[in-house]
């Protein structure tokens, strides 16, 4: 696999609390050596010093402008490291960096989501509690929301929900409480931890191979927000929720997807290092990606 790592480290859809420095924590922890990737990382500027706390009047979020610049940046990077047949290894930064990955894979043709994430992230601008736009990317990116967020170039929306799966939410309780449209009111495929936990994992992965099998797209995206992870083994996030998945779970989805030869790139985001004190957080991160992709075929 020739690996491009992109570096995008975008604090602008939730607030500079630390995730910016997430690209840097797992080079530090060795994902290059691990990985054996030569390429050099390709940095994508951010616009980090125009966060602000306010929300923009029009759309409801916190700073849609630079955003969409920013989301401009990534998705012409992300197009050009597909078009180059590379598999783009994107680390955050916020989950907001999704718009711009999937408007530039929107603008190469269709593509799959697989969404891992405590997380729905499926609020309108008007039910956010923030305005951050980390609590909505995944509403906006199938259509939903701000249109200067959700149609960049023309191209919304950026992924359609039959080509969504989302896999460990666990935040239930509080978008009832917060208003927020449920997600398993759309076409979405959703298979929440309780679901995981009911079903077993080897029936949940059955079914995700059934829903990708069935998707006419030119590939798929993997978007792994590492609050998916069980809270004891990383609580180095900013929106802490108990329970969750494990490493090994994790990697077991990951590496499932993987051999499939579908998946054309995949994004990190949302570990924060500055919670993360002695680094082992990072150092568990970048071993556990390692045996995703490199883990022999079950």
């Amino acid at each position: 696999m020739n690996i491009q790592v992109v570096s995008a480290p975008s604090i602008l859809g939730l607030k500079p609390s630390g995730v910016q420095l997430l690209p840097e924590a797992l080079l530090k922890a060795g994902l290059l050596e691990q990985f054996n990737i030569v390429n050099q990382p390709i940095l994508v500027k951010t616009l980090n010093d125009l966060y602000s706390a306010e929300r923009d009047p029009d759309t409801h979020c916190l700073n849609t402008s630079p955003i969409v610049e920013f989301s401009n940046a990534l998705a012409s990077c992300i197009s050009g490291v597909i078009r180059n047949n590379q598999f783009a290894l994107t680390l955050g930064g916020d989950c907001s960096i999704l718009l711009g990955i999937t408007a530039g894979l929107k603008a190469l043709g269709n593509y799959g989501l697989i969404f891992m994430d405590a997380h729905a992230d499926f609020y309108a601008p008007e039910q956010s509690q923030t305005g951050e736009v980390a609590d909505m990317d995944l509403s906006i990116i199938t259509g939903r929301g701000a249109a200067m967020l959700r149609n960049l170039n023309g191209f919304a929306p950026y992924v359609l929900d039959r080509n969504t799966i989302h896999i460990g939410q666990r935040d239930e309780q509080e978008t009832r409480k917060f208003g927020s449209d449920d997600i398993k009111n759309s076409a979405i495929t959703c298979f929440d931890l309780a679901t995981i936990r009911t079903r077993g994992m080897a029936a949940v992965m059955k079914n995700i191979m059934e829903r990708i099998t069935g998707m006419n797209v030119h590939g798929i995206w993997i978007h792994f927000d590492t609050d998916v992870l069980a809270d004891d083994l990383n609580p180095a996030v900013d929106y802490r929720l108990p329970g969750g998945l494990t490493f090994s779970e994790i990697e077991h989805i990951q590496s499932t997807l993987l051999r499939t030869g579908k998946i054309v790139g995949m994004s990190i985001s949302i570990f924060n290092p500055t919670l993360d004190i002695d680094g082992n957080i990072a150092r568990n991160l970048v071993s556990s990606l390692a045996r995703s992709f490199y883990s022999p075929a079950e």
